[in-house]
């Protein structure tokens, strides 16, 4: 379960994909060379932890353990942490190194139904791909312009947001294809803001952090490009 120099997004992508609530593997961490980043999966999302090997034993917060191992069997049997919906996260199910991993993103394939004999064809449309997100932002209201806290989600190429967790029905879904830029914007009172450019409509937004701001920004940036560079080479199989 211990992958070499897989990235953040990559393991998103399969532990949402391919995991269940308590999957877990271990990464190096792009800070530093001591530091590796535990990734674990809880109910709808994954979060990263930070551990630092000293050469002699490996530090987790404010515990230290003699082996990755120990590090494992401890946190299998007392939570980890308690994510923002309450759940608690345990290591339950180390994914293993020896699968195929994704080439590319939005073609994850489910290793565990690949042994029921589907095909990848099958499977891949009903795969959660990397952009699977969600979380509150708070947003500019397009004719009064006062600010309304709202949950928002990402599958794929469409971003909705409804009036809170609990709603089952969109407020509005927005189709990134038809989205021109995101960018960070500092034109608001607000901190932690950035804005997503419509032919029809800017939408601005703001996060309670700077880095989750960050994290939303990385993340609909890579759709964009992702969506560019399908429509290029669809444009080239065409002028072809």
């Amino acid at each position: 379960w211990y992958h070499d120099n897989l990235t953040r997004h990559a393991a998103e992508a399969l532990l949402l994909s391919n995991g269940q609530d308590g999957s877990y593997l271990l990464r190096k961490s792009n800070e530093r060379e001591d530091l590796y980043s535990l990734s674990v999966r809880g109910k709808d999302s994954v979060k990263h932890f930070h551990v630092e090997h000293t050469g002699t034993s490996f530090k987790f917060g404010f515990n230290e353990f003699s082996s990755l191992k120990e590090l494992v069997m401890h946190f299998a049997n007392q939570p980890l942490i308690g994510s923002e919906t309450g759940t608690l996260i345990v290591l339950k199910h180390p994914y293993p190194r020896q699968v195929e991993e994704p080439s590319i993103y939005e073609s994850v394939r489910v290793h565990t139904a690949m042994q029921t004999g589907r095909t990848e064809s099958d499977l891949v449309p009903n795969a959660p791909s990397l952009g699977t997100k969600e979380g509150y932002l708070i947003k500019q209201g397009k004719i009064v312009k006062n600010w309304k806290t709202r949950w928002f989600t990402l599958h794929r190429n469409e971003l909705k947001y409804f009036k809170d967790q609990t709603a089952t029905e969109p407020i509005r879904a927005l189709d990134l294809t038809e989205c021109s830029a995101v960018q960070f914007d500092y034109s608001q009172e607000r901190v932690n803001c950035f804005c997503l450019v419509f032919p029809l409509r800017t939408y601005y937004l703001c996060a309670k952090t700077g880095i989750e701001a960050d994290e939303w920004m990385k993340i609909l940036r890579w759709k964009l490009s992702q969506i560019r560079k399908k429509l290029e080479e669809r444009n080239a199989t065409l002028s072809s």
